[in-house]
C-alpha cells in the first residue's frame, strides 16, 4: 500500500473516530436515561449486556453487509436511512423542546424492570450500531483498494477501517463517552453538526449509488474522482468548523444536569 492510499485510509479512520465519539456521547445520554431508575449494580449490568449485544451485532452485520455492499439497492436504502436519521434528529432537536422530549423518555422508562430495561438497551444499541456501520461503509466504500485479501465481499483494507471505526465507537461509548458528553455540554452546536455530517455522509453514499454501473445516473468514476473527494471533505470541514465556532459556549449546564 503506497503512502497516498495509507494517508487516505488514515484520514477516513480519524474522521470515523471523531464522528463515533460525538454520536457515542449522544447515545450514552440516551442509555443513561434508560437505566437511570435501576439500582447502581443493575445499571452497570444492563449497560454491559447492552454493549455486549451491540458488539456481537456489529461484528455479525459487518460480515453480512460486506457481501451486499455492491448491491445498489442496499446502497440506496443505506443512503436514505442516513439522510432520514440526520433530518429526524435535527428536527427533534431544533423544533421539539429538548426538555419535554427528555421528560417523556424518562417517564416511559421509569417503571421498566431489569430485563425489560436490558431488552430496551439492546434495541437502542442495535439502532446505534446500524447508524454507525452505515456511516462507516459510506465513508470507506469509495476508498481505493488496499491490495489486502478480501474479507467477505469487501477489500481487506476497507473492511478493517469499517471494523476499527465500529469497535472504537463501542470503546468510546463505554469508556470515553464522559469526555464527549462534557464537550457536547460545552458546545451544544456540535451535536447538530455531527448529524449534519451524518446527512452529508448519506449524500456521499447517494452519489456512490447513482454512480453504480446498473444506474449510471452519474458517471461511473465520479464517486471516486478527486473533484468529488475534495468537495466532500471541504463541505465536511466547513460543517465541523461551523458547529464549533457558531455554537455558543455553554458555561451554565453541569454534567449532572
Amino acid at each position: 500500500m503506497d503512502l497516498a492510499i495509507l494517508l487516505e485510509y488514515g484520514g477516513v479512520l480519524l474522521l470515523l473516530i471523531a464522528l463515533e465519539g460525538l454520536l457515542a456521547a449522544d447515545n450514552a445520554l440516551v442509555l443513561a436515561i434508560m437505566v437511570k431508575h435501576l439500582p447502581e449494580e443493575e445499571r452497570r449490568k444492563a449497560l454491559f449486556y447492552g454493549l455486549a449485544g451491540a458488539f456481537v451485532f456489529r461484528f455479525g452485520s459487518l460480515f453480512a453487509i460486506s457481501f451486499l455492499v455492491d448491491v445498489w439497492q442496499v446502497q440506496a436504502i443505506g443512503a436514505l436511512y442516513l439522510l432520514f436519521i440526520a433530518i429526524n434528529h435535527i428536527y427533534r432537536k431544533v423544533i421539539i423542546k429538548k426538555g419535554e422530549e427528555r421528560a417523556d423518555i424518562e417517564k416511559g422508562k421509569k417503571n421498566a424492570g431489569f430485563w425489560m430495561t436490558v431488552f430496551k438497551v439492546e434495541l437502542a444499541d442495535i439502532a446505534f450500531a446500524v447508524d454507525s456501520i452505515l456511516a462507516a461503509v459510506a465513508l470507506a466504500i469509495a476508498l481505493p483498494d488496499s491490495g489486502l485479501p478480501h474479507i467477505g465481499g469487501l477489500d481487506g483494507g476497507k473492511f478493517l477501517v469499517i471494523f476499527a471505526g465500529g469497535f472504537i465507537g463501542l470503546i468510546i461509548m463505554r469508556y470515553a463517552a464522559n469526555f464527549f458528553v462534557k464537550l457536547l455540554h460545552a458546545r451544544p452546536g456540535l451535536e447538530i453538526a455531527a448529524f449534519l455530517i451524518v446527512g452529508w455522509v448519506g449524500v456521499k453514499l447517494s452519489v456512490y449509488t447513482l454512480s453504480h454501473p446498473a444506474l449510471s445516473v452519474l458517471p461511473e468514476g465520479f464517486a471516486k474522482s478527486p473533484e468529488w473527494k475534495i468537495t466532500f471533505y471541504a463541505v465536511l470541514i466547513l460543517i465541523a468548523a461551523g458547529g464549533w465556532f457558531l455554537s455558543k459556549k455553554n458555561k451554565e449546564i453541569s454534567i449532572e444536569e
